[in-house]
């Protein structure tokens, strides 16, 4: 008997049906209009069920390929199975960046886009942030576009569609703005004094064009601090060996100690293009055989010591089953579903070990100190929190529960993750 797929972690065993692999957005159209139920399903790279179908999920990476430069107007079209690390190398050869990136270049664009995945940068929103235009083949099996430039009804809808966990149809290509293309030089600290992040939480997270700092949550220090610069920002600008109390690295490093630094992307300043250096790891390597769990919470900025402080207070529950956190900024936006939506956000991840039995009472108790923060978890990650929750933390959740009854108003793109997170409050 053929062994059921599984997504990337190796934790959600899929229940669909079948698999099924367009060539064409035609052959797409039919089978979305002839099955009751269907689901998206990107690179895997989500660890709750999110993705899952009790019918058939649809992988849109046998699509043709398709990545459509507009110079006018700063753009790109890419066909939505695309990885970002297949879009990104073709983009800087025609001289061209997108504006931020995920930690791994292994995911595919619409997918991240659609669960609200984000890079870091005080000044970067999330990557859905990017896209300006979507296609999209509904309920019916009719193609639509949705664009931020349709009109104040239009531009209503699009904002609530970008960040649309799956749930209004499936999504054929993404058009992307675009920036002229940069380079970036990497610098790791060790050791970054855990009072020093509270005091000048500003300006270390100011330092860089995208900033993290991991950690494990006890002790008196974090364990790295990634600075990533633009070359072109600060002229002369050179690393000090000491900085914040923390010491330059002397040799390159990996996040999760014990790990080979050979998996990540280029450090100790050499200068490099922007997708081989704001992703932490390289595309030819895998980071991982997927033998982790992850969940993440976004908290507004203004509340980041105080998160730093509940998370410090949980250190000795969470040291036993995490393998590393990393804490990030990203800026607000306007989507409806990003837990950025409408304010400045700090991110904490947390990459736990492979044990959900292990792991759950602990996420349970990081959502518990978290809370009182207005903490928004990340939708394509582990995470509790309950629906009446959820409602209360998105202001437009109303309008995108009124969004899906008007897209798919026989319920043809909803399975057990929407019914319990959107369906049950609503």
């Amino acid at each position: 008997m053929p062994r059921q797929p599984a997504n990337w972690a190796g934790n959600v065993v899929y229940r669909a049906d079948r698999i099924e692999r367009p060539r064409t957005v035609e052959e797409l159209q039919h089978l979305v209009a002839a099955n009751e139920r269907v689901r998206a399903l990107g690179t895997g790279h989500s660890f709750n069920r999110i993705a899952d179908s009790s019918g058939v999920l649809i992988s849109v990476a046998g699509l043709p390929p398709v990545m459509e430069i507009d110079t006018g107007r700063a753009s790109v079209t890419a066909s939505a199975g695309l990885r970002y690390g297949d879009l990104a190398p073709r983009l800087h050869v025609a001289g061209y960046a997108l504006h931020n990136l995920g930690s791994l270049p292994h995911i595919s664009v619409s997918g991240a886009c659609a669960t609200g995945t984000h890079g870091s940068g005080d000044a970067n929103g999330n990557l859905a942030t990017a896209v300006s235009a979507m296609e999209i083949v509904t309920a019916d099996g009719e193609v639509m576009v949705l664009s931020r430039d349709g009109g104040p009804a239009g531009r209503e809808r699009f904002r609530g569609a970008v960040v649309g966990l799956g749930a209004l149809g499936i999504v054929t290509s993404l058009v992307l703005d675009i920036v002229p293309a940069f380079d970036v030089r990497q610098h790791v600290y060790d050791d970054l004094p855990a009072e020093r992040l509270n005091t000048c939480f500003a300006e270390i997270f100011a330092s860089g064009y995208s900033v993290s700092v991991f950690t494990d949550w006890l002790g008196a220090a974090h364990k790295q601090l990634w600075v990533k610069r633009r070359a072109d920002d600060g002229g002369s600008w050179r690393p000090e060996q000491h900085w914040m109390d923390a010491r330059l690295a002397d040799g390159p490093r990996h996040p999760v100690p014990g790990m080979p630094p050979a998996y990540t992307t280029r450090q100790l300043g050499v200068p490099g293009p922007w997708h081989e250096r704001l992703p932490h790891f390289r595309l030819d390597f895998t980071p991982s055989g997927g033998e982790e769990l992850q969940s993440e919470y976004l908290v507004p900025r203004d509340r980041a010591v105080a998160a730093f402080d509940a998370m410090a207070g949980l250190g000795t529950r969470i040291g036993p089953v995490l393998q590393i956190s990393e804490i990030r900024t990203v800026a607000s936006d306007d989507l409806w579903l990003s837990p950025s939506y409408h304010r400045d956000t700090i991110a904490l991840h947390f990459t736990w070990i492979k044990d959900m039995a292990a792991v759950t009472p602990v996420i349970a108790a990081v959502e518990e100190r978290l809370a009182p923060l207005a903490a928004r978890p990340h939708w394509g990650k582990l995470f509790g929190t309950a629906p009446s929750a959820l409602a209360a933390l998105y202001e437009r959740f109303p309008d995108f529960l009124e969004l899906i009854r008007g897209y798919d108003p026989v319920g043809k793109f909803r399975n057990e993750f929407m019914g319990s997170c959107f369906m049950a409050a609503g």
